[in-house]
């Protein structure tokens, strides 16, 4: 098990093909928060970030697709974001239990 602190990823996509689309969306929505449409927040130890990274890899067309991801530091750091208008919920302060 690592002992690295979680850090806090913006992941976002721009995917042409909707079936694609759709699957991404739906891994990433199993790793971490919809923050916009195509943009996703996701806390984790560097060791699920790679397991996201490789599921994501065998979904994507290299040639059409691209998916950025933007290491925000330490997690949780809710203070990294700031919304205007409709304010959608992150997750913070360690996993939630549902």
């Amino acid at each position: 098990m690592s002992h690295e602190a979680p850090r806090r990823y913006l992941i976002a996509y721009d995917i042409p093909d909707d079936k694609r689309r759709v699957r991404i969306a739906k891994k990433l929505e199993e790793y971490g928060d919809r923050a916009q449409y195509s943009v996703f927040i996701v806390d984790g130890r560097p060791a699920k970030i790679l397991r996201l990274r490789a599921a994501l890899e065998l979904l994507i067309e290299r040639d059409v697709d691209s998916l950025l991801f933007c290491d925000l530091g330490a997690a949780p750091r809710a203070t990294t974001l700031d919304f205007i208008g409709c304010r959608r919920w992150i997750t913070s302060d360690g996993p939630a239990v549902v």
